[in-house]
């Protein structure tokens, strides 16, 4: 049976953006995705209070890099919109099928990082109240301080996020809605050059030694614990690809398929010490992102900026965004997933 699509679809000559097109595929993003989650009427989290539908659709990769690290949003707190090209605004049925494609995401970064796959698995558990927590053994005290937005305050959650989806598996498996078994998201914290080695190490044994029969896909963070230093960032960089390729040979071979993407750190906000205005201040994450994207690109990985996404966000310390800041940082890195072309390798 055809989707039925219950918003106005009419093209209008005058306006600045034409709404989504009248596509079954699109037609989520004129939805709220969140509205059978649990706890939607108490976090008051609408999926269109966080992004805005407009058409055209980005069709490849790089044009949807490009439009989701260069658009901007009317107003504080206002949904985020790419520039020039929109991206979707998946469901979680969809966000499961995506990563279902993969043997494993592996993030690996800082708590920026951790913080993107808190808000994956509140997609994969349809929880907007606990989605991005270990709640499974929360106190009192803890359901009252992490809970809908404040998920992600460093200073009462900073412990009590989940690092991977296998610790849903096991200790919520009726909460994650993709099949079990399927799924497989984590994150490996290495927040600063030097790498500890035991920290290598465990990155290492993460990914083995055997090529798997999925791909795997990497996202990358780093720079504000090495106050934005571009040869520091570009040093972490490439002890983790050397490390990758030495532990897996097959990605140095001409033609292999290695999805990598570096999403640099978000904008700073008001609540920003002022020790850290020159070294982390806006004018810095600037000229880091636009380093970085030239880095990245002549390793062959992909670049995410969030700078733009997060400048008119609402930060806890000037630092760290809340849900709905992460829930876009999530969804932007599900559409680079979903652009990837898994099924030609």
């Amino acid at each position: 049976m055809p989707l039925k699509l219950d918003y106005n679809a009419t093209l209008i000559p005058s306006a600045a953006l034409q709404p989504p097109e009248p596509d079954p595929y699109r037609a989520p993003d004129s939805l709220d995705t969140f509205a059978s989650y649990k706890y939607r009427p108490l976090c008051n989290i609408s999926s269109l209070d966080l992004h805005s539908g407009f058409s055209p659709l980005c069709t490849e990769r790089t044009s949807m890099l490009t439009a989701m690290s260069s658009g901007g949003r009317i107003g504080h707190d206002a949904p985020y919109m790419p520039r020039g090209c929109d991206m979707r605004w998946f469901t979680t049925e969809e966000v499961c099928e995506i990563l279902e494609r993969f043997e494993k995401v592996v993030f690996v970064g800082d708590s920026m990082m951790r913080h993107v796959v808190g808000s994956l698995n509140v997609l994969l558990r349809k929880d907007l109240g606990f989605g991005a927590v270990t709640d499974w053994n929360f106190s009192d005290e803890e359901r009252r301080e992490c809970f809908c937005n404040f998920q992600f305050n460093v200073k009462a959650c900073s412990v009590q996020g989940i690092f991977r989806t296998a610790d849903v598996m096991k200790n919520d498996p009726d909460g994650l809605a993709c099949p079990a078994g399927t799924v497989d998201v984590l994150i490996e914290q290495m927040v600063k050059f030097p790498i500890p080695p035991e920290e290598i190490e465990r990155f290492k044994q993460t990914i083995g030694t055997v090529k798997p029969k999925r791909p795997y896909a990497f996202v990358f963070g780093h720079g504000l614990w090495n106050d934005l230093d571009l040869q520091a960032t570009v040093n972490w960089l490439d002890q983790i690809l050397d490390a990758t390729s030495d532990r897996l040979p097959y990605l140095r071979q001409k033609g292999a398929f290695w999805p990598r993407l570096f999403m640099t750190p978000n904008a700073a906000g008001k609540k920003k010490p002022d020790e850290w205005l020159v070294s982390q201040g806006n004018k810095a994450l600037m000229v880091f992102e636009e380093s970085v994207r030239y880095e990245a690109e002549r390793r062959g990985v992909d670049h995410l900026g969030t700078w733009n996404m997060s400048i008119q966000s609402q930060k806890f310390d000037g630092v760290h965004l809340d849900l709905k800041g992460n829930m876009i940082k999530a969804m932007m890195v599900m559409n680079w997933l979903n652009l990837l072309a898994v099924e030609n390798h």
